[in-house]
């Protein structure tokens, strides 16, 4: 079976990994060490933010005004062709995926920036924004993938291993995992708030 690599995908994923790189050296840079677990947290926002603005702001420029991916140019655009022979909607400027991640590039970028200063702040909306964050993106992806699944997927391509497990199942799965597990977090954060808050009450 054809795996799909190619020297394309190897400098996709290869810029997704500098990404990575850049918000581990800006979680260091913040003073991320001394947070805790809540350096995982920052680590993980900041990568956030930057696949927002450095690949998805993009696809947005090159999906708007009656241009598509297909017929960009661009490292940027060749990176997000390699990721359309799993996903063909992202070539075709579909109104549903662009609609969402105008929103993801706006909203979500402004939630994550305004969640890493409350969380190096000890802030105290950082749970505020925690969950308003977790609930855009898991809402961001459903909205990504359940029409597809509704229809049959007749836009997903999961033949080859490196499109179905690596770009539609890890990378998405990402915004899946993360966002469930902050939620967890907040809950059991605004939990022990809460029963805090009754035991000094009663005092």
């Amino acid at each position: 079976m054809d795996s799909g690599l190619s020297l394309v995908s190897f400098w996709s994923l290869l810029a997704c990994s500098l990404q990575l790189l850049a918000a581990v050296m800006l979680t260091h840079r913040c003073g991320g060490r001394g947070l805790g677990p809540d350096r995982w947290v920052v680590l993980w926002l900041f990568y956030d933010v930057i696949v927002h603005l450095t690949l998805e702001g993009p696809f947005v420029y090159m999906s708007v005004g009656g241009r598509t991916v297909e017929t960009s140019e661009g490292p940027l655009a060749e990176l997000w062709k390699e990721y359309g022979k799993a996903d063909c909607r992202w070539l075709t400027s579909d109104p549903n995926i662009v609609s969402i991640e105008i929103l993801t590039v706006v909203l979500d970028s402004l939630l994550g920036l305004g969640l890493i200063y409350a969380v190096l702040q000890d802030q105290f909306y950082r749970h505020f924004l925690q969950v308003a964050l977790c609930v855009c993106e898991l809402y961001g992806g459903w909205m990504t993938f359940c029409p597809d699944w509704l229809m049959g997927s007749p836009h997903l391509d999961t033949s080859r291993p490196l499109y179905l497990w690596v770009y539609l199942v890890f990378f998405n799965g990402l915004w899946v995992l993360v966002p469930v597990l902050l939620l967890v977090q907040s809950w059991f954060s605004l939990r022990t708030l809460h029963i805090g808050d009754r035991g000094e009450k009663r005092k």
